[in-house]
């Protein structure tokens, strides 16, 4: 069942998260440290003084709903998501997926530029992820994204589509690459802009990884030795870290922005990549959607769902890869090949992890060529 909805949040919930940021007890931090230890203070205090006094959550809501927004039922849970048709002939579907700490409202950018294309259009389904935004948490089983790519195939035979394409980054690549490899026959290719940090190719007897791949798993535990501390503590113990973020703004501000400085384009200037209100858009979604927890839950349930592909399954329809300049870490291409057929590879000089929002333009060129050559060859 699929009904509309429009999002309208009760304005004692806003009222409150002002009088909550007003109120915020600030820590101390070493002199000059920046955002060597976290999310900086100087720069914390900035955007909740604009966040409290300047931000307006009416202005997004609007844009919200300047899109046709829905609520679909599939196997008990509700699931949100805008369905914006494409203006062309023919126009492709597309489900496209995000992931943490982000949200539906990454997309944002791309709509026009996808719908409107005049080389090729896309019917967008932009679904908000099971636990995030106004989608239902799976409170009855550990979540995790091959369920949560049956429920968005399922939301996509819902509306009627039997042949469609799927994009994603971050926990959506995950979803997406589950999609191309559960239903082959409906889904005619994926393009992703991340691959699942829970992906391991799995060799043959006798295969070894290359020099440049051993290079890169070596890289990767480096990363993670450095950057996810957050990680960790979202897989193992997320109740605990949700008692401070669900209750403080400005502690929920600070784990989520520091991720979207320290993962993007922005090289210690968070403004060079995001805006004042995209930040705060995102970050008041999750608030009055108390949605941060459940946020969490795919952490552990990935974890214990490896994405093991190359001996006994592979992802065999076409995929296309973009590898924006920052997105770390992101495997090499003989690692990613080994399960995934890979008919597109392109790399860009900028970008990062925030794709969509980042470099939405170069993102929509690379998904309409992808989608384009995929269409022509069928």
């Amino acid at each position: 069942m699929i009904q509309k909805f429009i999002p309208n949040t009760p304005q004692p919930v806003l009222d409150d998260l002002k009088s909550r940021i007003k109120n915020t007890r600030w820590p101390f931090e070493f002199p000059g440290s920046g955002w060597t230890f976290g999310a900086d203070l100087g720069y914390m205090k900035e955007l909740a003084d604009y966040w409290a006094n300047d931000f307006d959550w009416r202005i997004t809501e609007s844009e919200i709903n300047s899109y046709p927004n829905f609520i679909a039922e599939i196997d008990g849970y509700k699931i949100h998501f805008l369905h914006i048709k494409g203006k062309g002939k023919n126009s492709l579907p597309l489900i496209i997926t995000h992931g943490w700490p982000g949200s539906f409202l990454e997309f944002l950018k791309l709509i026009p530029l996808l719908t409107e294309n005049t080389e090729l259009s896309f019917d967008l389904v932009i679904p908000s992820m099971p636990g995030f935004g106004y989608s239902d948490p799976i409170l009855d089983k550990e979540v995790n994204a091959e369920i949560v790519a049956d429920l968005f195939h399922q939301l996509m035979e819902q509306l009627g589509y039997k042949k469609y394409g799927a994009q994603g980054g971050d926990f959506g690549a995950g979803v997406a690459s589950y999609l191309a490899l559960r239903y082959p026959v409906e889904v005619i290719g994926i393009h992703l802009n991340y691959i699942s940090g829970n992906y391991r190719p799995e060799l043959k007897v006798g295969e070894t990884f290359t020099h440049e791949e051993i290079n890169f798993i070596h890289s990767e535990e480096e990363w993670y030795l450095r950057e996810g501390g957050y990680a960790l503590q979202q897989k193992t113990r997320p109740l605990t870290l949700a008692y401070g973020l669900n209750d403080s703004p400005v502690g929920l501000c600070a784990w989520i922005v520091e991720k979207m400085c320290m993962w993007a384009d922005s090289r210690g200037n968070i403004e060079k990549v995001f805006t004042k209100d995209e930040l705060l858009s995102n970050v008041t979604l999750y608030w009055v959607t108390q949605s941060i927890h459940s946020s969490m839950w795919l952490y552990g349930g990935n974890s214990k769902n490896p994405l093991g592909l190359g001996t006994n399954a592979f992802i065999s329809v076409p995929v296309g890869i973009a590898k924006f300049r920052y997105e770390d870490p992101l495997p090499p291409l003989k690692y990613i090949s080994r399960g995934f057929n890979v008919q597109r590879w392109t790399e860009f000089d900028k970008g990062g992890h925030f794709a969509a929002m980042e470099q939405p333009e170069l993102l929509a060129e690379d998904i309409v060529k992808f989608f384009r050559d995929v269409v022509h060859s069928s």
